[in-house]
């Protein structure tokens, strides 16, 4: 299984939380042989409460969850960590994996995209976009959240467990 794992730290832009302590860590081409395992994968690794389709179109986070997204299907251009974020351009087989408060929407994608997402131990996501008034509460949930256990690709090995230590 060949792959290569990136990361990117985004730091809060007044309008966006992001994470001050957690990367976003891309795990590029990890299912590019077997992108029908995503799912499964994922619920195996204790990241459950699994959805398939779209990435909304707008900038929104989750105060209290972190989030993995598996491209099953086509490729999409993803913006990252607020309007001054990273566009990732992700493709079938590719894993990103949002921690907390990490804002995300997608800018374009081809006909057939489709992503998986799923939440540590089946987190209920709540959905947040820009606004000033839950801003102090959303900070004060996302400092919250632990770690999960597992990674979501590898279980209990893996870039996320390298790579998220508060």
């Amino acid at each position: 299984m060949q792959y290569n794992v990136k990361t990117f730290m985004f730091r809060d832009d007044g309008e966006i939380p992001n994470n001050p302590e957690l990367p976003v860590i891309v795990y590029e081409q990890i299912f590019k042989d077997n992108p029908e395992d995503i799912e499964s994968t994922f619920n195996r690794h204790e990241w459950t409460g699994s959805w398939s389709g779209g990435v909304y179109d707008y900038h929104h986070y989750h105060s209290n969850t972190h989030e993995v997204l598996g491209v099953k299907n086509g490729e999409a251009t993803i913006l990252v960590g607020g309007e001054k974020g990273e566009r990732l351009q992700v493709k079938m087989g590719d894993v990103i994996v949002l921690p907390v408060g990490t804002g995300h929407k997608k800018i374009e994608s081809s006909d057939d995209f489709q992503a998986v997402g799923a939440y540590p131990n089946g987190t209920n996501p709540n959905l947040r976009r820009r606004d000033i008034k839950s801003r102090t509460q959303d900070l004060a949930e996302i400092k919250n959240v632990p770690i999960p256990n597992t990674d979501p690709v590898f279980g209990d090995t893996g870039p996320l467990l390298d790579k998220w230590i508060k």
